[in-house]
């Protein structure tokens, strides 16, 4: 029987594991797990999401506190199109996050950067712009188009240095996403290096409508592959989303993709930037405390554990201090949502908003639950403890299991040893 580590990811020249672990945004998905997975000698996501914050509380500068502090005069007021993100911070902050994570780099995998269409922030073509650029300059292995059709993000960079050097993919959810891309691309003469085909049992946002379940990510992937081969298009296959054991992924190399794309085992590891007691929340959830949703103001669904203290809350807008899903006028979708609550409460009465949720002020405080599917099955990666918490993993382990596993087999941690009295 194969294994994973009978596989290997043929990208830009070099031979990897064919495991990529998945960006997950604010810093979720750390420098630290991403080192991991290239140490190993596969590939690691960081992600450029609120990334001035997550730089903030990496390497102590300001950036939130000082762009708070100049718009600290609108806080009350609805109409928030005046509120923009310095450019020169944001361009700082990318550069800083990459440069040191690229630095640590150790092993023969690659570091790659989820950067989000979505991340609008009042000025969506700049704001990209610059992520891009910032990332480029820093040094990143590649780029992971995700949250958006990307049709006009390779045209903001063809003019870069390294813009036939860094590895650019796209994340799709269907053949028709993937055509649209392509068409805009080959414009520039610059095909994707790899496309990650996301399904629907995958983590945070979807890339389908409320009819999510009726699509499944081994149809998709045939679909993307048989396109591919009559186009005589040698471009990797990412499968991505659901994608629990080795046994799972090597079922999709042995059907023709490139690699898998894993995230939610990752969640519960060490090297994760999730805080332990909402790991914890990830060991106990059952299959039925997940939902898909739509409260996300990007009108995305969005799949996250049902128990999210950000469902339901009814937190001021803090756009003066984050508004990075702002549009291009100033609108979200929150703040619309939160307005019209507030008409309704008597002056003083607490306000909840079911339809919406405060996207920036959630993730970055860690209410916002986002799930895979099959967060369920994560207590059986692990051990219960003696205190009622489970064991939390080492990246490496998980990552192995990945790589070696056979027969839908997990490995179970060693149970930790006691300290000396």
């Amino acid at each position: 029987m194969k294994r994973l580590d009978d596989f290997r990811l043929r990208l830009g020249g070099r031979e990897l594991v064919p495991i990529i672990t998945g960006g997950m945004g604010v810093d979720i998905s750390t420098a630290e797990l991403a080192l991991e997975a290239a140490r190993l000698g596969g590939v690691g996501h960081i992600s450029d999401a609120m990334i001035p914050t997550v730089s903030d509380r990496r390497f102590h500068t300001r950036y939130v506190t000082d762009k708070q502090k100049k718009y600290k005069y609108n806080v009350a007021n609805r109409d928030k199109s005046g509120i923009h993100f310095d450019l020169g911070h944001l361009a700082e902050a990318t550069r800083m996050h990459v440069g040191r994570t690229m630095e640590a780099k150790r092993g023969g995998g690659l570091i790659f950067i989820n950067t989000m269409e979505k991340l609008t922030m009042n000025n969506p073509r700049e704001t990209l712009r610059v992520r891009l650029v910032g990332a480029m300059d820093a040094g990143i292995d590649g780029i992971t188009l995700s949250a958006g059709l990307h049709l006009g993000s390779l045209a903001l960079v063809e003019d870069h240095p390294r813009f036939r050097d860094v590895r650019f993919g796209i994340i799709v959810s269907s053949l028709r996403a993937l055509l649209l891309f392509l068409r805009k691309s080959a414009r520039l003469d610059r095909l994707p290096d790899y496309i990650i085909v996301e399904g629907p049992l995958a983590g945070g946002h979807l890339g389908f409508g409320p009819d999510w379940a009726k699509y499944d990510l081994a149809t998709i992937t045939r679909e993307v592959i048989d396109y591919l081969r009559q186009e005589q298009l040698d471009i990797p296959v990412v499968a991505a989303g659901g994608i629990f054991t080795g046994t799972d992924a090597t079922q999709f190399l042995e059907m023709g993709a490139a690699a898998v794309q894993v995230a939610t085992r990752f969640t519960v590891t060490r090297e994760c930037g999730l805080p332990e007691k909402v790991q914890q929340e990830y060991f106990r959830a059952n299959e039925e405390d997940v939902e898909v949703n739509m409260v996300s103001p990007t009108g995305y669904p969005m799949r996250m554990l049902k128990s999210s203290p950000a469902i339901g809350a009814g937190i001021r807008p803090n756009c003066e201090a984050y508004g990075y899903l702002l549009d291009g006028s100033g609108h979200c979708a929150y703040i619309e949502a939160y307005n019209r609550e507030l008409e309704r409460q008597p002056e003083g009465a607490p306000i909840s908003v079911r339809d919406k949720t405060c996207l920036c002020t959630h993730m970055r405080n860690f209410d916002c639950w986002t799930c895979g599917h099959t967060v369920y099955r994560l207590k059986d990666t692990s051990r219960l403890l003696p205190d009622g918490t489970y064991q939390i993993l080492d990246a490496a382990d998980v990552f192995r299991d990945y790589q070696y596993s056979v027969d839908h087999r997990i490995a179970v941690p060693p149970a930790p040893v006691a300290a000396p009295v």
